[in-house]
């Protein structure tokens, strides 16, 4: 398609377009109007001086008589240069007045506005100029012709509305000149959003989407779309991550079962037994897996919201401690619980329940003081106005500040050789719980150790 041709089918140009139809029929009406209001007024003006100098004429022949106002006629026509006078007797011809001629529209014996053609001698020779009139008939039958040469006024007025139509002329070649240059650029930045995007789908998904710095709409545009590649290179790198973690975890328990199996069928028959036990357990364990990572999908597409029910966010969290509690103990450790009562939310049970056990467990198993080697865990409960916040605490080891993010992902384990027990699933599934309740699942220094903050908003009833 040739340029001409996009740069005319561009929103821009169409909204400059339709800007520009506008603009110009606002400046087309104020300039018809003031065009019209001159010419009004000028017309005005002139048709009220001619009356009044109609009314004099006509005091003046009552007053004096014909003698009169032919002394009045010629004075003025002498003075005045713009001014027509005529005074005739009853069959036309020329008592007094500067026309030579009685003019062919002052017929008859009916008063009225006339204009006619009339010759003007200046220095530059006989002229034709246009002069407007009153036309009227005296007692005895004389008549008198009194008007103004209009042809200036009508030079003016020409003046004027061709200046109008010029006005308009350029303001509609500036205005599609104007609406071609801005399509033209918005169609180049167009053009450079459409080739990069090009080049991240013929596979470079490093390309980003120019920026002009210009800070406007399309700017915004791309900021949003570049943020948005962003998001996708890091779902596709966590898909990745994902896939090789799958395929780690899976293929020991797998490589066991299989192992165990064999064992079995060349072994006697207690042999089975154990080897069907153990199998059962590593079954159960991938099935564990499996669900883990279902109740995430769930929870992050948001699926599980049939399960919400109001419900009491403090009994339920201090009856999940009051379970790790005796644990902790046991292996000497100390458990503080800090719960606060009636703190009523709208939830699904079993998944904040599920992201209690999640959180508690990790803390049982990596909360142990480096130092003292006791564990020490506290879990506290705390709402303000807008929101409530779970805090499950530790003084283990923590995790650094540049793996907080990362361990919320699926599969995400700082244990590299992957030895100790577990799927590297149970702070993804506790981030995936507080995504499908509106919440926020934040990892903090507990100095020493790991606080794991859960934010959820307060319904609006409780504020």
């Amino acid at each position: 398609m040739p340029v001409s041709l996009k740069l005319l089918k561009t929103s821009t140009f169409r909204l400059a377009a339709v800007y520009l139809v506008v603009f110009l029929l606002s400046v087309g009406a104020i300039l018809g109007y003031v065009y019209w209001s001159t010419v009004a007024l000028l017309e005005q003006q002139t048709e009220n001086t001619i009356e009044a100098e109609v009314q004099g004429f006509a005091e003046q022949y009552r007053q004096r008589g014909l003698n009169g106002i032919l002394d009045t006629v010629r004075r003025r026509s002498r003075a005045e240069e713009d001014s027509v006078y005529l005074l005739a007797n009853q069959i036309g011809r020329r008592l007094a007045g500067n026309l030579a001629s009685l003019p062919q529209q002052a017929a008859g014996n009916t008063p009225g506005w006339i204009e006619f053609p009339y010759e003007v001698d200046s220095p530059r020779g006989i002229r034709h100029h246009q002069a407007k009139a009153f036309y009227t008939v005296l007692e005895g039958n004389f008549r008198l012709v009194v008007g103004r040469d209009v042809e200036e006024r009508r030079k003016f007025a020409r003046i004027i509305r061709g200046t109008l139509f010029w006005a308009i002329a350029l303001t509609l070649v500036l205005g599609v000149g104007g609406g071609l240059l801005m399509s033209r650029n918005f169609l180049r930045r167009i053009e450079q959003i459409n080739a990069s995007s090009r080049v991240i789908m013929a596979g470079n998904f490093a390309e980003r989407m120019p920026m002009s710095g210009a800070d406007d709409e399309l700017d915004r545009l791309s900021t949003a779309l570049n943020e948005m590649l962003d998001q996708i290179e890091r779902l596709m790198k966590g898909m990745r991550e994902v896939s090789s973690n799958v395929a780690h975890d899976l293929k020991t328990p797998l490589t066991r079962m299989r192992a165990r199996l064999e064992d079995a069928l060349r072994g006697n028959g207690n042999d089975h037994r154990d080897a069907l036990q153990d199998t059962i357990a590593e079954a159960d364990q991938l099935l564990n897996t499996f669900n883990a990572l279902l109740s995430i999908a769930r929870a992050e597409a948001g699926q599980a919201r049939e399960g919400f029910s109001q419900m009491d966010l403090c009994e339920m969290v201090r009856d999940i401690a009051e379970l790790y509690e005796p644990t902790v103990e046991e292996q000497g450790g100390e458990f503080d619980i800090a719960v606060c009562d009636g703190v009523d939310v709208f939830a699904d049970r079993q998944l904040m329940a599920q992201a209690m056990t999640n959180l508690l467990d990790n803390a049982v198993k990596y909360g142990r003081d480096s130092e003292q080697g006791s564990i020490k865990v506290a879990v506290s409960v705390e709402a303000t106005d807008k929101e409530i916040h779970i805090v499950v605490a530790d003084h283990g080891p923590g995790i650094p500040e540049a793996d907080r993010e990362r361990v919320k992902e699926r599969f995400v384990r700082l244990d590299e050789s992957r030895s100790e027990q577990g799927s590297g699933l149970g702070l993804s599934l506790v981030a995936g719980v507080m995504k499908l309740h509106n919440g926020r699942f934040e990892l903090e220094d507990n100095e020493p150790g790991l606080k794991a903050r859960l934010v959820l908003p307060r319904p609006a009833q409780d504020s």
